[in-house]
């Protein structure tokens, strides 16, 4: 082996494990992501494909949250609506301990509080039953609905 195949190969390994890092450091912030986004999308009782595709391109457009395959996103957001489908109260109860994971994070807190809203407005139509979800998310995270015009 050639010491510039040793030294590409050192580089590929090293951009490999930097990656690994920064998905175990924004994991947290992706699974609070998908619990507010499987809040707002069932706040009132339906998932839209509008919905789905506004999250997608949340996630693909936020330079900390990118390094996650669509898959991984999609995963996740499952997880969260499929608890949230088979038992509301306990699929409650693990979106909102997700979500409260950013509370000491306001700029995180603030950015999923506009994610969850952007979500909520992307059918044009941003109703009461969704207003509540985003005020109950933003209560939780420590910020004050207003800020949102919530």
């Amino acid at each position: 082996m050639s010491f510039d195949s040793f030294l590409s190969s050192l580089k590929s390994k090293a951009s490999e494990l930097k990656t690994e890092a920064l998905k175990y450091k924004n994991k947290e912030f992706l699974n609070a992501a998908m619990a507010g986004s499987a809040l707002i999308a069932l706040a009132d009782g339906s998932i839209t494909s509008s919905e789905k595709q506004k999250m997608i391109r949340f996630i693909e457009s936020n330079d900390a949250l990118s390094i996650f395959t669509t898959t991984d996103v999609i995963n996740a957001f499952q997880e969260f609506v499929s608890q949230l489908e088979f038992d509301k109260d306990i699929g409650e109860a693990k979106a909102y301990q997700a979500i409260g994971k950013m509370k000491s994070n306001t700029e995180a807190a603030r950015l999923l509080v506009r994610m969850i809203i952007s979500i909520a407005s992307s059918d044009d139509v941003f109703d009461f039953a969704e207003k509540k979800i985003a005020i109950k998310i933003a209560k939780e995270l420590g910020v004050d609905p207003a800020e949102f015009e919530l």
